[in-house]
């Protein structure tokens, strides 16, 4: 290797100080809310069926629900570069798919927190199945945002940040819900997911993006201010 091609070393308080970067901080948010409808179909809904004395061969079929993850390349050119009314306009190409990708998830989990497993299987498995299709559409403009949104010498502190946020939510969805459903109920435990959700739409909300628009709340705070 010819000397000089590795590019400038940086010490350890630089490196450490790219976390610090406003865009780097939402990444963790934003890990955390595309990491939480994970569970919430898989595992965590699993335990609540089996709870409510469901079959497991029914139990089963709801591991399908996890196929949209895989297929998601199918509607990715779609999200990657279909404009949204309105949306768009106001919070850029990424974030006006993340924002309505995660109220979708908010409508499925209270959906879910609003169902009896013994009498709304169905609907319960239809409530799933928006779940998982709106959190495969959040990861593959997530996906672009964290690619778009800072220069290349800060992409490996977006993925770390986005990891440590995904995992955490993964804490959350499993050990937190079963926690909340042990104490309250079931339907507590999806009830108090959803409103975790508000983690991520904030952070859409408040965030700016790889355009130069600010977010709602941002725009909205600097009309106020030029006002006064």
């Amino acid at each position: 290797m010819a000397a000089g091609s590795a590019g400038p070393r940086r010490s350890w308080g630089e490196a450490l100080a790219a976390y610090g970067h406003p865009r780097v901080v939402s990444m963790l948010f934003l890990g955390f809310s595309a990491g939480l409808p994970f569970l919430l179909i898989f595992s965590t809904l699993s335990a609540w069926l089996a709870e409510a004395g469901v079959e497991r061969s029914t139990i089963g079929f709801f591991s399908w629900l996890g196929i949209t993850f895989s297929i998601k390349v199918l509607w990715a050119p779609i999200v990657d570069r279909t404009p949204l009314p309105f949306l768009t306009r106001r919070l850029g190409r990424r974030r006006g798919w993340l924002l309505p990708a995660q109220l979708l998830i908010v409508l499925g989990l209270l959906g879910i927190a609003a169902s009896d497993p013994t009498q709304d299987l169905l609907r319960i498995a239809l409530f799933g199945l928006v779940i998982a299709f709106a959190s495969a559409t959040q990861d593959v403009a997530l996906d672009a945002y964290r690619i778009e949104a800072v220069e290349k010498e800060l992409q490996g502190a977006m993925s770390a940040s986005y990891i440590l946020g995904y995992r955490l939510a993964l804490l959350a969805a499993g050990a937190g819900a079963l926690y909340v459903a042990a104490f309250l109920s079931w339907q507590a435990a999806y009830a108090a997911m959803a409103a975790c959700m508000a983690v991520g739409i904030l952070t859409v909300l408040i965030v700016g993006g790889p355009e130069a628009n600010a977010g709602f709340l941002v725009d909205w705070r600097a009309r106020l201010e030029a006002v006064r």
